[in-house]
């Protein structure tokens, strides 16, 4: 039953932190391994990807994370790979522009499937959303060497024009730190993806840990900030 109520609550936009995995940057850990760490320090999701792996090296780390987010109660998403997501029965994918359209992994996937959508203008974030995208990913907010492929440094601006646009949850990604990661939270975004600043981390446990918690402070401050005078009711 905890583990039902959870994915209601993070299914209904309040998840915190989204850690995705980079074995070149996690210090000779495993993408397993960094998985575990970070479920262990709070994070919401994590999200596998592998970007020129086989197939198969890819089935075989998502299996064993799939296993770790259940034993957490915790979500699991598999980079643009749907096949990968399907066969290791993850709670969805994420999906590039240059992906598979978002409708047609839905169809494969299921309609309770978590499929995300990478979106840096309001005109994209609006097709994801029309298709059906349960979230989608913002960013690269700051100049980030973890995806030189992604547009670089689209800014804070981009986060609120996006979040008058569409009625879906944002996460913020890209160069997001302890330093900035309140900054993302208070334009509008809903969670922040982090890579680097967890994987590439020492104490991986720790630095999840802290995200999230600030990631929590500046949506209390938000909240009153927005409601002077009013009563704070957890719901």
């Amino acid at each position: 039953m905890a583990c039902v109520i959870y994915q209601r609550h993070i299914r209904g936009g309040m998840f915190d932190l989204y850690v995705i995995t980079d074995e070149s940057l996690s210090k000779g850990r495993s993408n397993v391994e960094i998985a575990r760490m970070a479920y262990e320090g709070g994070a919401d999701v994590v999200q596998l990807r592998m970007k020129n792996a086989s197939k198969e090296d890819m089935l075989r780390d998502a299996l064993a994370i799939k296993e770790i987010a259940d034993d957490y109660c915790r979500f699991f998403i598999v980079n643009d790979n749907v096949e990968v997501a399907k066969e290791s029965e993850a709670d969805g994918v994420h999906l590039g522009q240059s992906d598979m359209p978002v409708e047609q992994a839905i169809e494969i996937l299921g309609p309770n499937a978590i499929v995300g959508v990478s979106a840096n203008t309001v005109e994209k974030a609006k097709k994801a959303y029309d298709g059906g995208a349960a979230y989608v990913g913002v960013g690269a907010i700051f100049k980030t060497s973890t995806k030189p492929d992604a547009t670089q440094g689209i800014g804070l601006d981009a986060i609120y024009q996006i979040r008058q646009a569409v009625d879906i949850p944002i996460v913020a990604i890209g160069g997001i730190n302890m330093g900035n990661i309140q900054d993302v939270i208070r334009a509008g975004a809903d969670a922040a993806a982090v890579v680097s600043a967890v994987v590439a981390q020492d104490d991986v446990v720790k630095a999840t840990h802290d995200l999230r918690d600030l990631v929590l402070k500046a949506r209390l401050r938000s909240h009153f900030r927005r409601t002077p005078g009013s009563c704070f009711k957890i719901r």
